[in-house]
């Protein structure tokens, strides 16, 4: 999780919302929510200027793996305390470095049985160049880069795996630990109420998912041994099966919620379920899918808003609620407004 200094100058006790960017993981399909996340900053610099950045106006940015790099690039400072990318930038970052970071091994000659323990002997890909990839990105920013009220004076060691294990898509995560942090007294978030949900605006972007009923079917499963649930392919049945339900549990969650509080309209999921072939991988990253990705972004922008039915976990479209990009605009100018009225507060002291 992250927060770039705008927002950490302008908190949420000197306005009427807290503002949460969730993003989701999913590899080299982060190609879909920068596609997206690149609209919303432009209509937010069509409203105040091109100096504006997404960072500016989100008191949280949380992402899970490929979604934690997306909230890296934007959130970072640069030496005058601004972020360092706009949201342009993240899209460019990917069409350059992923073939680097997934290289794409011609082993076509290769038998499955080949492929099977090549994959369960060692990792697939060396991370050391996204490492020194994102070092060099920002800079080798630390903690001590961050605004102070964040940052505890305690230090300790522990070990870390991908956050997909746990939160595939970390929006509630994300609210939770804001909830935390107004418990704890941070006067960032002074409330009287730590879960008044009714005040957040969230934005929840997905990588996309794959269309499981047609890739998976109970028949298939059910005569499956431990290494076919572990690879199967070019992908991982139990793990694909695994993260898409964790994401869309927490959406499930988070769309009951903002409902029963009759404020549904301040939450937006963004999430195509429907992907097909090369383009439902985390780590085909050709040129020719990478592009086919941005595409999925750019349809995205173009359908109706789609809530989750909590009956069969599928995207309905909404009625009277316009296209993603038209709600995305419409989630821009509250951001904006939100802004000027922080700053019109502290002004007046």
């Amino acid at each position: 999780m992250a927060s770039s200094k705008g927002m950490a100058a302008l908190p949420p006790s000197q306005g009427r919302l807290v503002t949460v960017l969730s993003i989701d993981g999913g590899g080299i399909r982060g190609l879909i929510p920068a596609t997206i996340i690149g609209c919303l900053d432009a209509k937010l610099q069509e409203l105040d200027g091109p100096d504006a950045r997404i960072a500016d106006y989100f008191d949280v940015i949380a992402g899970t793996s490929t979604g934690a790099l997306i909230t890296a690039m934007l959130a970072a400072p640069d030496e005058n305390r601004r972020p360092l990318f706009a949201a342009k930038d993240v899209t460019q970052f990917y069409l350059e470095n992923g073939p680097k970071i997934f290289p794409q091994r011609k082993a076509w000659f290769l038998s499955p049985v080949a492929k099977l323990i090549g994959a369960v002997m060692g990792p697939k890909y060396d991370g050391s160049l996204l490492h020194d990839k994102i070092k060099s990105l920002t800079r080798d920013l630390t903690v001590a880069d961050t605004d102070p009220r964040w940052a505890h004076g305690r230090t300790r060691e522990f070990h870390l795996v991908d956050g997909g294990m746990a939160a595939n898509n970390p929006t509630m995560v994300a609210m939770s630990m804001i909830t935390k942090e107004a418990l704890r007294g941070n006067r960032d978030f002074n409330t009287d109420n730590p879960a008044e949900y009714r005040h957040y605006l969230v934005v929840s972007i997905g990588t996309g998912s794959s269309q499981q009923a047609e890739k998976y079917t109970a028949p298939q499963c059910a005569k499956w041994g431990l290494l076919r649930w572990l690879y199967d392919g070019d992908f991982t049945p139990l793990i694909d099966i695994f993260s898409h339900a964790n994401a869309d549990m927490v959406d499930i969650h988070a769309s009951v919620l903002f409902k029963a509080l009759r404020c549904e309209k301040n939450y937006i999921r963004i999430q195509d379920d429907s992907l097909t072939g090369d383009t439902s991988s985390v780590d085909i990253a050709t040129k020719a899918n990478m592009e086919a990705l941005i595409k999925i972004g750019q349809g995205l922008l173009e359908k109706p808003v789609a809530r989750v039915n909590i009956d069969t976990g599928t995207y309905k479209p909404v009625a009277g609620e316009g296209s993603n990009e038209e709600v995305l605009a419409r989630f821009a100018k509250m951001l904006s407004d939100e802004r000027k009225l922080r700053q019109s507060n502290l002004n007046s002291y």
